[in-house]
């Protein structure tokens, strides 16, 4: 299925691979335990760029991105099954283990934040909106940190989510 998040722009760019433009594929995880998002790109330089208007930390910010190798596999985009987000983040710094370790052992959720930034237009992402995930598993060595993300319990969510009662709609009460 295509992808309808993906802007003009990034669609243009992954059909044609036009010469001297840059995907750059960046990880956001925010956890209350930490004192500032651990923010990475994919590539080997830091990155500064400029946050969504709407994002959950630092709204239309100018942030900057650290150069780490991580892996991902994107949640698959289908009608059925539950998406899910595969990470591998390799030669993790201690100072990111310990992190991860100590929000790991609290009950608060973490969250991560998936954007693409295209290397001509680091105004936004090129994802919009960026996929806003929890991390449901982690696990962390010495040598790399792995992790699944999904989104919230879709199957326990309340549906319609708005409730009809007298005092909304007094046409139900005769």
């Amino acid at each position: 299925m295509p992808d309808a998040t993906l802007s003009e722009a990034l669609k243009e760019a992954y059909a044609s691979a036009p010469r001297g433009i840059v995907t750059y594929h960046t990880l956001e995880i925010r956890h209350p335990s930490f004192t500032e998002p651990i923010r990475i790109v994919r590539d080997r330089a830091d990155l500064t760029a400029y946050l969504e208007a709407d994002a959950p930390e630092d709204p239309g910010a100018e942030v900057t991105f650290i150069g780490y190798a991580f892996d991902f596999l994107k949640p698959e985009i289908s009608p059925t099954g539950e998406p899910q987000m595969t990470i591998t983040i390799d030669n993790v710094s201690r100072l990111i283990t310990a992190a991860i370790e100590n929000a790991t052992a609290t009950t608060d959720v973490i969250e991560c934040t998936y954007r693409e930034y295209l290397s001509n237009d680091l105004s936004g992402p090129q994802n919009d909106p960026p996929i806003h995930m929890q991390i449901m598993t982690v696990s962390c060595t010495v040598f790399q940190i792995s992790a699944v993300a999904g989104f919230p319990d879709m199957r326990n969510r309340k549906f319609p989510t708005l409730e009809y009662t007298a005092e909304s709609n007094p046409g139900l009460v005769t």
